[in-house]
């Protein structure tokens, strides 16, 4: 049931952006207080809808600096691949309010594009402005400096990857992510540190059960040459697979995430 209400949770912020702004504290300027509440209007139409993209235009032309409307205008433009449109835009709002905006900007540069640099960028030019903890990724999944970590993983640096992990995790106030230990496992199993490998995916069960932790773990006893072990957890990971208790968003293929067609192959590996 709790995995359950946190899948509902991200899938719900993931579909939805910032909640309606305060128009009230713009009362004295005339126009961006107009432009606040042509914002309003534009939010209570489907993201992405004409009219929403419309009034936003609206909202821009009367207060050039409504960084709220560039936001919420670029939002669309990324999650259908838009990405000129999307830069166009989200750099405008980060240009006006980098404290709100440049955090979101560089999880999308990892979400939705793939730059990992540039998400790197963004987060540790945040973490400039930022006082304290700097927070979440906007569907909850990442601290977002897990998220730079993996990010640093798919650059192929992943001893820095490791460090920044290892890190967070040892802080006291980190609330885990989904998938904190099971990046980390398979971080440990690229490096052949089987035992601590086997340790960070024993520990990702109690987050977030899916099949890759035990495909994962299959590919440590592999390498500890314990096979007998080996074929029981690709067993566990296609049963668990097949009852799509898996890593998955709508968006994007997930990193670390595994197909069936992973397993079966490795399978067959593990038959001749």
């Amino acid at each position: 049931m709790i995995k359950k209400i946190i899948t509902l949770l991200i899938v719900f912020l993931v579909g939805t952006s910032y909640g309606p702004p305060n128009c009230n504290i713009y009362k004295s300027d005339e126009n961006c207080y107009k432009a606040c509440r042509k914002a309003e209007k534009a939010i209570s139409y489907d993201q992405g809808d004409r009219k929403s993209q419309e009034y936003f235009d609206e909202s821009i032309a009367l207060c050039p600096n409504f960084d709220y409307s560039y936001y919420e205008k670029a939002v669309p433009y990324a999650k259908r691949g838009l990405i000129k449109e999307w830069k166009q835009m989200i750099d405008k709002a980060v240009e006006i309010n980098p404290r709100e905006h440049l955090l979101t900007r560089g999880w999308y540069h990892f979400f939705f594009m793939h730059n990992y640099e540039a998400a790197i960028k963004d987060i540790d030019a945040a973490g400039l402005i930022i006082k304290g903890d700097i927070g979440y990724t906007g569907d909850g999944v990442y601290h977002l400096n897990i998220l730079k970590a993996v990010c640093y993983k798919k650059l192929g640096n992943n001893e820095k990857a490791i460090d920044i992990i290892e890190n967070q995790l040892a802080l006291e106030d980190h609330h885990f992510g989904l998938y904190d230990y099971l990046h980390l496992g398979v971080l440990y199993l690229e490096k052949k540190d089987y035992n601590k490998a086997i340790e960070s995916l024993n520990k990702q069960e109690s987050f977030s059960d899916v099949s890759e932790i035990y495909y994962y773990k299959a590919l440590v006893l592999k390498g500890l040459k314990k096979l007998d072990e080996y074929k029981l957890y690709l067993e566990k990971a296609k049963e668990y697979y097949l009852k799509e208790k898996t890593m998955s968003n709508p968006y994007r293929q997930m990193i670390d995430e595994i197909y069936l067609v992973d397993i079966e192959n490795e399978m067959d590996k593990a038959s001749k």
